[in-house]
């Protein structure tokens, strides 16, 4: 298992953070999913066979969360 994290200037409350662990928990690969709504901040526990970074920055931009690069 790998270990990201993602910024989204676009987290702003809990329900976002609901939404991004929806959209990226999803995933098959996905082990887990944690939100810090203060520093905006996914960190994902995953495959990246199964889920790459790409993967997982997808899902959380399709979901309305842009990652900042």
């Amino acid at each position: 298992m790998s270990e990201t994290k993602l910024v989204s200037s676009e987290i702003s409350c809990q329900g976002c953070a609901n939404a991004i662990k929806k959209a990226v928990g999803k995933l098959p690969g996905v082990a887990s999913v944690e939100v810090d709504v203060p520093t905006q901040t996914v960190t994902v526990k995953h495959d990246t066979a199964s889920a790459p970074k790409s993967v997982v920055a997808g899902a959380m931009e399709k979901a309305g969360f842009p990652v900042n690069q």
